[in-house]
């Protein structure tokens, strides 16, 4: 389903018997609605201040502590409450998926809201105000759902940290003291003593895409599949920039995996024997609008998920120089690591950590639905530590592309690039995808993982 807002939206803040007018874009972001509503209207909302917006039993968490949230906008943070702090019940930095945007507006409408607005910090977001905007005011799209209300609540948006900072003022409150509040258990939500109006109309349709699936049937165990995966799309034509450019090419993201696909499917094509497993190169559409064509085929797969061996997907390669390292975005364990990081040595190429996994970017992947339903799975990195220029080299090019280009028009191709680098991180891939694919083992996540189970689970039909 595709949707977007017609004209502009009327938006503005009741405090203290004051108006005060909200600009699209600016102070606020708000989504259209995926919820089946063609109009949405609030009126003088009061608005709460819900935390983290975090409901999680098995972790003793609850930031909602039986507040009615009918009729209400939950405001809440980004990211999840060990973030600032580094060590608690979510993982410390790393982030979890209680942190994901998604997931709140998930709780939220689980709950019942009218709404929820999160609060926008570039560090826990991991990208500035910019990439908000550009992502999430104009046509966002959904899955077709049967209950879609069920998922989505009226009223979804960003608002700026500054706004929230003068919200809070205006109910008596330091924002960075109820932040703090907020990281630990025992925080109830407060009243922020402040509505919410607004007044908008969504055109929505269903559209139809499309993934785009290539497969080299095994010699030996054809219904066996090893899975490498690459979005194919981007944000198309949109929002102009300084410049006035409005295409957004998505040079780094994903045509590098765009065509590391092409040219991995084409090694194994051409290789002199086929592999004993299936190989399918899986593009999938719609994944800057939530991993749906991902999301999409682990629902309804083309190959049964239990005999799925693993999916290496390929996303935003570094087209630079070679580094002494890779990475997987993440932190889940398994097996599948393992391995990788037995074959990398081969190329004198160790595994490091994720250098960013508060950002959270392993929800933020492909791979993500699959690795939700059990299926061994993991966002290859092209590594931090550069032959040429070290880790400094990489973390001052990441720290420029995230507040310059991504999600931007400037994520734009350079005839500079060597791409060395990514042809040696393809023949590390190319080698692990032949080693699976003339395996009869089956790789599984580590025993403490919350993906094990699932796997488990479908045991039976891998024997």
């Amino acid at each position: 389903m595709r949707a977007e807002i017609t004209g502009t939206p009327t938006v503005s803040l009741n405090i203290g018997g004051k108006s005060q007018a909200l600009t699209q874009g600016q102070q606020i972001a708000l989504r259209p609605a995926l919820n089946g509503d063609t109009h949405v209207t609030v009126k003088d909302a009061p608005l709460v201040f819900a935390g983290y917006g975090v409901k999680a039993p098995g972790r003793n968490w609850d930031d909602f502590k039986g507040l009615n949230v009918k009729g209400k906008i939950l405001v809440v943070l980004i990211n999840d409450p060990d973030f600032e702090t580094g060590q608690g019940d979510f993982g410390g930095k790393a982030a979890t998926y209680y942190g994901r945007w998604t997931y709140k507006y998930e709780e939220a409408a689980r709950l019942g809201a009218a709404g929820l607005l999160i609060v926008h910090e570039d560090a826990p977001a991991a990208y500035g105000w910019e990439t908000v905007k550009n992502s999430y005011t104009h046509d966002l799209y959904d899955m077709v759902r049967d209950d879609p209300k069920s998922a989505h609540v009226p009223l979804e948006g960003w608002i700026q940290r500054d706004l929230a900072v003068a919200l809070f003022r205006q109910a008596g409150l330091d924002f960075d003291a109820v932040k703090k509040q907020a990281q630990t258990r025992d925080f109830k939500p407060i009243d922020l003593r402040a509505n919410l109006s607004a007044d908008y109309t969504v055109d929505a349709k269903v559209i139809t895409t499309h993934n785009i699936v290539g497969r080299l049937e095994g010699s030996q165990r054809p219904n066996e599949t090893v899975i490498y995966s690459a979005h194919w799309d981007h944000l198309g034509v949109g929002e102009p920039d300084a410049k006035g450019d409005r295409i957004y090419n998505g040079a780094l993201d994903n045509a590098t995996g765009t065509a590391a696909l092409l040219e991995l499917g084409r090694a194994f094509a051409q290789a002199k024997q086929k592999p004993a497993r299936s190989l399918v190169f899986l593009y999938t559409t719609a994944e800057e609008k939530n991993l749906l064509g991902a999301e999409y085929y682990a629902s309804k797969p083309l190959y049964p998920l239990a005999q799925t061996v693993a999916v290496i997907n390929v996303d935003s390669l570094q087209p630079f120089g070679p580094t002494r390292d890779f990475s997987v975005l993440g932190d889940a364990k398994s097996d599948l690591l393992d391995q990788l990081s037995a074959l990398a040595a081969k190329w004198d190429v160790r595994y490091s950590p994720d250098i960013m996994p508060e950002a959270g970017f392993f929800f933020r992947g492909d791979q993500f639905p699959f690795a939700q339903r059990g299926v061994p799975a993991f966002w290859f990195n092209s590594g931090s530590d550069r032959i040429d220029g070290g880790v400094a080299a990489t973390k001052a090019w990441s720290s420029a592309y995230f507040r310059d280009s991504y999600h931007q028009p400037s994520d734009e191709w350079h005839a500079d690039w060597p791409f060395t680098g990514m042809a040696r991180d393809l023949q590390i891939i190319y080698t692990l995808g032949s080693d699976l694919a003339n395996a009869t083992t089956w790789p599984n996540w580590a025993p403490d993982s919350e993906y094990r189970a699932a796997r488990d689970a479908s045991a039976d039909e891998r024997k």
